[in-house]
């Protein structure tokens, strides 16, 4: 145990006693930490507003048992503009949630960190679409997590004449495989999928983003409380 720096994006925050706040950050190399930011909530305080949610971070902690202790916090980028605008404070939100529930403490995950962090980035693009940026993110989490739909093929057989989506078979499905509670999905739906693992999608696509909500918080066991804020269209 001891002093240690890391480069992290703040997740989120909770308050501590009458000054402090609890911060939940994803780091690059630790995983994700929790840690205490002692009188941040002060008007003095020396950490200002270098500890609130979506923030890049160089950070300087002491490491404890359980909760570490914020000693110094620097910003690389505030990310304040998603802050300001309800859309794209939305979109980041739901995309810091499940960041949250799928990574685990301690283990460290460079690509997720990198994929939140350039999907934050994404975000402050002039036109940035926060609904098809944060579908993005959501569909990209799956395959970093190990259960990314299957889409092109049936993911019970691998047969190529696949109609239906199930999210408990684990993507499309053809007729010979599918069990109850599948979804016959429009013809465009797999293509705008696809292009949403590319990076690539425009516009939005209200069947396509309730797939990625609906298979996402299936294998997390947890509802995605700011995805229903997020503006689509």
């Amino acid at each position: 145990m001891g002093l240690y720096e890391e480069q992290g994006i703040v997740l989120r925050t909770m308050r501590l006693g009458e000054a402090d706040r609890i911060i939940t950050v994803l780091t690059q190399n630790s995983g994700k930490v929790r840690a205490v930011a002692k009188g941040v909530r002060k008007t003095k305080s020396r950490f200002g507003a270098r500890l609130e949610p979506f923030t890049h971070v160089d950070l300087l902690l002491y490491e404890r048992r359980e909760l570490d202790i914020v000693t110094q916090a620097d910003i690389i980028t505030s990310f304040r503009g998603l802050r300001e605008d309800y859309g794209l404070f939305a979109a980041g939100e739901t995309m810091c949630e499940a960041t949250d529930r799928v990574s685990q403490e301690r283990e460290r995950n460079a690509q997720l960190f990198l994929l939140l962090l350039r999907s934050l980035r994404r975000l402050t693009e002039p036109g940035a679409e926060p609904g098809a940026v944060a579908d993005a993110f959501l569909l990209r989490l799956t395959a970093l997590a190990g259960f990314q739909p299957s889409l092109a093929t049936c993911a019970e057989c691998g047969a190529a004449d696949v109609t239906r989506f199930s999210i408990g078979q684990g993507g499309m499905v053809c007729d010979r495989c599918r069990a109850g509670g599948t979804t016959r999905v429009a013809d465009d739906t797999i293509p705008y999928l696809a292009a949403l693992l590319d990076d690539r999608a425009t516009g939005p696509h209200p069947e396509a983003s309730n797939l990625v909500r609906s298979y996402l918080e299936y294998h997390i066991n947890r509802p995605l409380r700011a995805w229903v804020h997020v503006p689509r269209g």
